[in-house]
């Protein structure tokens, strides 16, 4: 069985971080390990406290397990400080990993910070050049270029900024594009459209779905196109039969 690994937050609600990452995973057959960035207190409604997990001890956990395993695949999501995204820089160089998911996660899908100012930079300068594919919706690529994404022509200008910082293969995800849902692929000479249907609700974890099923698709073997596409299809799925377990937005049923 192929292995991958997530490196994220927690979240207690499931419908995110390493608890989506590692239902992801085990749907696409392929065995989770996880290492723990942040620990966060939320439900269905919002983030009511994040506990930060020192740099020092993710380097513990990453070196723990890659000293006895190696994953085929590896993705980031919420990684909080900068810290945090120099010991996965680190891990990266140390073992030459291979295949890095980048979900450059800023905001919370009730819109509590996840990323300190000062991480920004860090991740795009230390993290980006080290990853196969980023994977931010249109509000981290807004943040992360400053350039608006409102439409298919900003979402493009935004991928050749973000192709600049060095990933081999960006996708800017528009599920919240007026209109039409798209995702958008770029390789650094041409981009590949993946268009999809507008499908009504709030939705939580649909961003950490999409990039965890990536990754479980690399793992496999699967080319970076085919696994954008599949990864689309997927968190459609998942989002057509989601539940609302909770009184706020509703959960992937992955």
């Amino acid at each position: 069985m192929k292995i991958a690994l997530t490196i994220a937050g927690s979240d207690s609600s499931g419908g995110a971080g390493i608890q989506a990452d590692l239902k992801v995973f085990r749907r696409f057959d392929v065995y989770g390990l996880s290492a723990v960035s942040a620990v966060t207190a939320q439900n269905t409604v919002a983030v009511r406290a994040i506990q930060r997990i020192e740099g020092l001890f993710l380097n513990d956990q990453l070196t723990a397990l890659l000293d006895d395993m190696r994953p085929e695949a590896l993705k980031t999501g919420m990684l909080l400080s900068a810290d945090a995204v120099r010991s996965v820089a680190k891990a990266m160089t140390s073992y030459s990993l291979q295949n890095l998911v980048v979900d450059p996660v800023i905001l919370s899908s009730t819109g509590a910070s996840l990323l300190e100012k000062k991480a920004v930079d860090v991740m795009r300068e230390e993290l980006f050049p080290l990853a196969k594919i980023v994977t931010p919706n249109i509000a981290e690529a807004s943040t992360l270029t400053a350039i608006a994404v409102s439409d298919e022509e900003t979402m493009e200008q935004a991928a050749i900024a973000l192709k600049k910082f060095g990933s081999e293969f960006v996708v800017i995800t528009g599920g919240h594009l007026q209109g039409e849902p798209i995702d958008l692929l770029y390789d650094g000479e041409s981009f590949l459209r993946f268009r999809g249907r507008k499908i009504p609700g709030e939705f939580h974890g649909t961003g950490c779905a999409f990039s965890a099923a990536i990754t479980a698709l690399l793992a496999k073997g699967t080319s970076v196109a085919d696994a954008v596409r599949e990864a689309g299809e997927f968190v459609r799925l998942a989002i057509e039969v989601s539940i609302a377990p909770g009184k706020g937005m509703r959960l992937l049923n992955v």
